[in-house]
């Protein structure tokens, strides 16, 4: 019964931080175009950020509340699974269109984050000054998002590549699709706009507070490590909206119905807002539980061993092509997938202690 009931308070969590995500990052954005800011600005900072909200969000109440383990995890695993997971099957199954300079300086934002964890976590512990240097790359990565979408509006200097049918040769422009419209709002609209967000974000902290307690339950209860829970409950969890859009909503029209309504970012950038996503586990979302738990963050060997490796070989395989080649190709999508595969079972079937 116990079960039964740990499990149904994780689906509560994962209905609960999926609306709540998308409704308070829509009407964020809503209202930050409402005060005023371009929309460049607005598709740089809050759209981006509102992507890795359920990370964000688990990952402080989970330092808050002293549980390292899962607040590590909610980060780490979760940019594995953005990855490896719902890009590789995005460029596994879709038509993608990116700009090649912005996905390359993403690339690399993704791979100085994971050289600095390497560099300051061998004691098992991130240092003060790693999480300094994480918030400097979290630093660039908001000017960087925030010069790419001003260049996107105004078509500056774009250089399109990507997979698909229907992909634009490189002398052509990234689709006018890729950016954020904002539609004219009354006084009235703005105080929706606005109550979404409180609201959405009280959701939020429920649908976290609910897969909080259920891993931590589920770990309790098998004897298992927390990180394995993280990096497979919690993470793919969190992965199950964006899998939605992935492949066309298959399991019905009510949830689609939702995610237009409260979308967030345009469906061309759901790749490129996959790699945001990962930055910010790497870069926003360890500093913040740095900061949170008042000491230098536990970082346990599960991570060590598997995440952050992981991520370095994703991070290459999908910077090499672009960089060397100048465009994207499907095996890449196949070669993560497979790289994540690969990952699960190695979380499964020998898990590190420490973690």
């Amino acid at each position: 019964m116990f079960l039964f009931i740990t499990f149904l308070l994780y689906a509560l969590g994962l209905v609960l931080t999926a609306v709540g995500s998308r409704l308070s990052g829509r009407c964020a954005t809503w209202c930050c175009a409402l005060c005023g800011f371009p929309m460049w600005v607005v598709s740089g900072t809050v759209a981006s950020l509102s992507v890795a909200l359920p990370q964000l969000v688990l990952a402080f109440l989970a330092s808050g509340l002293s549980i390292t383990s899962l607040a590590v995890g909610a980060a780490l695993a979760g940019a594995v699974t953005d990855l490896g997971l719902v890009l590789a099957l995005c460029l596994l199954r879709r038509s993608v269109t990116v700009d090649r300079g912005e996905f390359c300086r993403k690339c690399g934002i993704l791979l100085a984050a994971c050289l600095v964890l390497l560099l300051f976590v061998r004691d098992g512990a991130l240092s003060h000054t790693g999480a300094g240097l994480l918030m400097a790359l979290f630093v660039l990565f908001v000017m960087e998002s925030i010069v790419y979408q001003y260049r996107l509006v105004y078509d500056e200097d774009l250089q399109p590549i990507g997979v698909g049918p229907n992909r634009l040769p490189r002398s052509a422009s990234v689709p006018a699709s890729q950016t954020m419209a904002f539609p004219a709002m009354s006084p009235g609209n703005a105080v929706k706009n606005l109550a979404g967000v409180l609201g959405g974000l009280a959701l939020l902290l429920g649908g976290a507070w609910a897969l909080l307690y259920s891993a931590t339950a589920l770990a309790n209860l098998t004897g298992t490590i927390q990180a394995l829970w993280a990096a497979t409950l919690i993470s793919f969890g969190f992965s199950l909206p964006l899998l939605a859009e992935v492949l066309h909503h298959p399991f019905g029209s009510i949830w689609k119905r939702f995610a237009v309504r409260c979308r967030i970012h345009p469906p061309a950038a759901l790749p490129m807002q996959m790699l945001n996503s990962a930055i910010l586990s790497l870069t926003f979302v360890l500093p913040l539980c740095s900061l949170t738990y008042r000491a230098r963050l536990p970082v346990g060997a599960q991570f060590r061993a598997y995440d952050v490796p992981v991520c370095v070989l994703l991070g290459l395989v999908l910077l090499v092509p672009p960089l060397v080649r100048r465009r994207l190709y499907r095996w890449q999508g196949g070669v993560c997938l497979g790289l994540y595969l690969l990952y699960l079972a190695a979380v499964l079937l020998a898990p590190r202690a420490g973690a």
